[in-house]
């Protein structure tokens, strides 16, 4: 008799469906596993034997032979001990046959039995809604699972509890969904002196997720403005939140089996590899961009990043995806952040101050801004260029907008945008707007349009740049309440295109 569970393989966020088929058949007393297991997954045979030892069930003296089915589909990661032990538990009766049937199992075995969380269990949940089964994991995993509220899951402590469950010694009740929260930073937009214009491009990037890019001397406060640009942004709508927990899920960064609904923030050092910003290396775990799904990139001093990284973020900006090549797959991963990069004019960081630049002023400026290439500059749609703050400023009180104001002037034009882009598919915000739909949608009036004209001969702006400037332009105009994008929208939209410091700046 072959006995059979089921469980998943990850390929980014995409779980495969896996049989784990268990035959015990007469030969040479031995256990394998076979199927492109790794590492990890060979192991299994013994923390499964020692698991079962544990449990006072001894193995027959027969050969027991572990197939992972589909055979050519890699294999990776502890989870698969679990469906491993529920196989082998059905195939030497100690369990019904077809008990594991009707779920999809996955956890890892401590040597006594008890089951260890592990990575991706959301992701294995919406699997198993799909494969119209239920989920078997183990109970530290379970709260996160539960969050898919498709189909009932099982959190078991351990494999006892598990085994007493199927032959009616005791009942695992189903597991309850873990916390929503909201992550309360402290932080507002009141903490910031001055700096109202670059204020101002933060509350259009985060209405239309449009990608900024600061530049200004030390200590003018760019990372302060970075930092407060998630105090404006809205919570994560329910299908968002579950898009970026499944990611957050499989690398282990859900707290406690809870979800937030406060959007990412990730701010990398500008040490990180290739792999680490844009998902990779062993396991083709997701990097930076992809954790910052929904939410926002910071990448403080930009031109100290290496080329080849920053290179890489080209497609992905266009996109919202990243595909990471390797050579037996190609693992695909949401990508749709907003970006926000800061960098000091030069090397020195004063070369808009006479008195203090470094000898080599001007030409350090064009020199270190020049590591980011025109391509990737082009993808910034504001540009904004952040002065020293005047000592007199920093003895003031607590000025400006807070950010809950700001805030709900962002969330009523997310709001206008929800209802625009209803039904338009992968079309959420002005960001992604391409196409017709951005000619119809975001076509100025006439001495908008003469004005952009103008602007593009004028200054060289490319035909991407193009583009960026109507979106951004349409987002003003939301902010503003209007319908039609008008020369005054345009107007700004150019403006924050174009900054003080372009001579510097490539693109």
């Amino acid at each position: 008799m072959i006995a059979r569970a089921y469980t998943v393989a990850f390929e980014g966020v995409d779980p495969r469906p896996v049989e784990v088929q268990c035959a015990v058949t007469p030969g040479v007393p031995a256990f394998s596993i076979v199927g492109l297991p790794d590492k990890a997954v060979s192991e299994a045979r013994d923390r499964v034997r020692t698991a079962l030892n544990a449990l006072r069930v001894a193995l027959p003296s027969r050969r027991i032979t572990v197939n992972l089915s589909p055979a050519d589909l890699p294999k990776e990661g502890s989870h698969f001990d679990l469906p491993i032990a529920l196989a082998l538990l059905a195939a030497i009766e100690i369990i019904p046959p077809d008990a594991a049937e009707g779920y999809l199992a996955l956890g890892e075995l401590s040597l006594d039995g008890t089951l260890v969380p592990v990575l991706g269990a959301l992701p294995a949940a919406m699997a198993a809604a799909e494969q119209e089964r239920g989920l078997i994991c183990p109970e530290g995993s379970s709260a996160e699972a539960a969050f898919s509220g498709a189909t009932e899951v099982l959190g078991a402590p351990s494999l006892t509890a598990l085994v007493g469950h199927f032959t009616g010694q005791g009942v695992i009740a189903p597991a309850e969904p873990g916390e929503v929260r909201m992550d309360a930073s402290g932080l507002d937009l009141t903490d910031v002196k001055g700096q109202e214009r670059a204020k101002r491009a933060l509350e259009i990037a985060a209405a239309g997720r449009h990608h900024l890019f600061l530049v200004g001397t030390p200590g003018s406060g760019k990372s302060m403005l970075s930092a407060r640009l998630p105090t404006i942004l809205p919570p994560l709508s329910a299908q968002e939140a579950l898009e970026t927990s499944m990611i957050h899920s499989l690398s282990g960064l859900l707290t406690r089996g809870g979800i937030s609904r406060s959007r990412p923030f990730r701010e990398p050092h500008h040490t990180a590899s290739m792999a680490a910003i844009v998902g990779g290396g062993r396991g083709s775990k997701p990097g930076e961009i992809s954790l910052a799904h929904n939410g926002v990139l910071f990448l403080d001093e930009l031109p100290e990043f290496p080329r080849a990284v920053l290179e890489t973020l080209r497609q992905p900006i266009e996109t919202g995806e990243i595909v990471v090549s390797r050579a037996n797959a190609h693992v695909r991963y949401p990508a749709r952040f907003l970006l926000i990069a800061a960098a000091n004019p030069c090397r020195c960081g004063y070369l808009p101050d006479a008195a203090r630049a470094c000898p080599r002023a001007p030409g350090c400026g064009s020199d270190y801004l020049g590591r980011i290439s025109g391509p990737l500059m082009d993808r910034f749609d504001l540009r904004v260029e952040v002065p020293p703050v005047a000592f007199s400023d920093l003895g003031r009180a607590p000025g400006g907008e807070p950010s809950p104001v700001v805030a709900a002037r962002v969330a009523a034009a997310r709001a206008v945008q929800a209802e625009r882009f209803a039904g338009a598919g992968g079309t959420r915000l002005n960001a992604d707007l391409a196409g017709r739909a951005l000619e119809t949608l975001a076509a100025p009036d006439a001495e908008g349009k003469a004005l952009l004209l103008r602007s593009a001969e004028q200054f060289g702006i490319s035909a991407r740049g193009y583009h960026r400037v109507l979106r951004v332009a349409r987002t003003i105009a939301d902010l503003d309440g209007s319908t039609a994008v008008r020369r005054v929208h345009v107007a700004e939209a150019i403006s924050f295109r174009l900054t003080t410091l372009s001579e510097t700046m490539p693109g």
